[in-house]
């Protein structure tokens, strides 16, 4: 393998890192300020991608598109906030689970009757068309850069609304004493809906992002969740820093395993049989990964102990 092509992979992996941080964000902020665990937040990421696709296809503006990606899952994760979730922060994580399973059918059947059974694709823009130089020489994806700077930035936008903002303060305090924070006058539920509307957007637009790379159809999320909830693991659960990091280390991970492992095998073994062995240990990595972390530090890299 060339080290223009290592390089390459690195780009990619990072690439997927903040496609997953733009889902693990959101999740972690959800589980670390409610406590909840939410199966549906794939679902939101499902619905941003969709959204994104049906802007666009309206207006022809990959810009809207974004924008609508996100207020749509904004405004699906509030409805399901205010409807179903509210119900079961007092309920156990069991509960939790079962509500939140039979959400993704719902979502899942309703995306479908809406939008119909075949994939959709929402088209890369002009301007983000087509392969950059960078230095040494490497050609990169243009669009695929795009989505690394915008992952980057939004994890910086995250970090100042959590440290420096008021709404932020609210947050850090909903997390570790909820009951102190109600009986100081802060409307809980109000703070409540804005965060599970914060974490729906950003799945909403790490859906739209990814979905000019693939195809949009109904089930996109739950793959992604997975990996989202290794993510958070990793990370520590309601951290953000820990969110950006553990994404990075699983999208390296992932990418770098995909493509290293088959080189690795194919020096002492038929192409086509190191191809079949290398991916299957490659999807094996992020968990392997995964169970180092907790042996070390069970609470993840930037968890509370």
């Amino acid at each position: 393998m060339t080290t223009l092509l290592l390089i390459e992979q690195v780009l990619n992996g990072l690439q997927f890192g903040v496609m997953l941080f733009l889902m693990a964000a959101g999740l972690t902020l959800i589980f670390g300020v409610m406590g909840l665990i939410n199966l549906a937040h794939g679902s939101l990421y499902m619905v941003g991608a969709f959204a994104a696709a049906a802007v666009a296809g309206w207006t022809g503006s990959f810009f809207l598109a974004l924008v609508g990606s996100m207020v749509a899952a904004a405004m699906a994760g509030a409805l399901v906030e205010l409807t179903v979730i509210r119900r079961l922060y007092a309920r156990d994580h069991l509960d939790q689970v079962l509500a939140t399973f039979a959400l993704i059918l719902i979502f899942s059947e309703a995306t479908r009757w809406i939008f119909g059974s075949f994939p959709l694709f929402l088209n890369v823009p002009e301007m983000l068309k087509g392969t950059i130089t960078l230095p040494g020489g490497i050609q990169y994806s243009l669009y695929r850069l795009t989505i690394i700077g915008i992952g980057l930035a939004v994890a910086v936008g995250l970090f100042l609304l959590i440290s420096k903002t008021r709404i932020g303060m609210r947050i850090r305090a909903g997390e570790n004493d909820r009951e102190m924070i109600a009986a100081l006058g802060v409307d809980i539920s109000v703070l409540y809906t804005v965060v599970f509307a914060l974490g729906a957007a950003l799945a909403g637009l790490s859906g739209a992002l990814v979905g000019a790379i693939q195809s949009v159809e109904v089930g996109m999320g739950e793959p992604v969740l997975i990996l989202a909830f290794v993510v958070i693991v990793i990370g520590g659960i309601g951290s953000i820093k820990g969110a950006l990091a553990g994404a990075i280390l699983v999208g390296l991970t992932d990418t770098l395993g995909r493509t290293l492992l088959p080189v690795v095998f194919g020096s002492f073994m038929e192409v086509s049989a190191a191809t079949t062995i290398g991916s299957a240990l490659a999807s094996m990595l992020i968990y392997i990964l995964m169970a180092g972390v907790l042996l070390f530090k069970p609470t993840g890299l930037f968890g509370k102990t």
